[in-house]
């Protein structure tokens, strides 16, 4: 019963960090309405993709790790942190070019996909979340079956979210929306992303 209850907690947690606005939001969404449907779709997955590897990292030891090896936290930070300013500043310099120049510029799936699992994977939320309270609630002698579980739960809720997210914004109606304020958006998006990153190189 124990790890039953262990199950929905992190399923409940898991939930609110998946939600809650970021990086990934922002790369599945921009990439639905700058690209393509099918661009956005394989982002959601390549979202996914990099949440079973986050779920299987922390289930073998990942909060142990970055509480012992301060060097190796400090490493990931900075990675992390200069690759979403990068981001940034390719999203509100791509924000200023015409949409036919986009679309010379659009990227194919396995891009989309890769782009979306960087970008996920030197996420600081996703340290944050990963590294202390995910790997804090999973018990410490916890069966095959719950480590499967945890780990496929956490890939299915990912891809349904963030699939779902590209579909929802690659909606012609929500489209045409974005393309209206374009510009604008997109620079808001990339400035985040750089705050974002910017935050995360002054934390350290």
């Amino acid at each position: 019963m124990d790890d039953v209850n262990s199950f929905i907690l992190l399923v409940g947690v898991y939930f609110v960090s998946l939600v809650s606005p970021g990086p990934n939001f922002i790369i599945v969404t921009s990439t639905s309405m700058t690209v393509s449907r099918a661009a956005g779709l394989f982002a959601g997955l390549g979202l996914a993709c990099a949440s079973l590897t986050w779920a299987v990292t922390a289930m073998a030891g990942l909060g142990f790790l970055l509480a012992h090896f301060a060097w190796l936290h400090l490493a990931l930070q900075v990675v992390g942190a200069l690759y979403l300013v990068w981001l940034g500043i390719r999203m509100i310099r791509q924000a200023a070019r015409p949409e036919n120049a986009l679309a010379a510029a659009a990227i194919d799936w396995r891009a989309a996909m890769r782009r979306a699992y960087i970008v996920s994977m030197t996420n600081p939320k996703s340290f944050a979340f990963f590294g202390s309270i995910f790997a804090l609630v999973i018990p410490a002698q916890a069966p095959i079956w719950f480590y499967v579980t945890v780990a496929l739960t956490c890939f299915t809720m990912s891809m349904l979210w963030y699939c779902g997210m590209a579909l929802f914004f690659s909606n012609p109606r929500v489209s045409a929306c974005f393309l209206r304020f374009r510009t604008g958006i997109e620079r808001v998006m990339g400035a985040t992303l750089i705050v974002l990153g910017g935050r995360l190189l002054w934390s350290r």
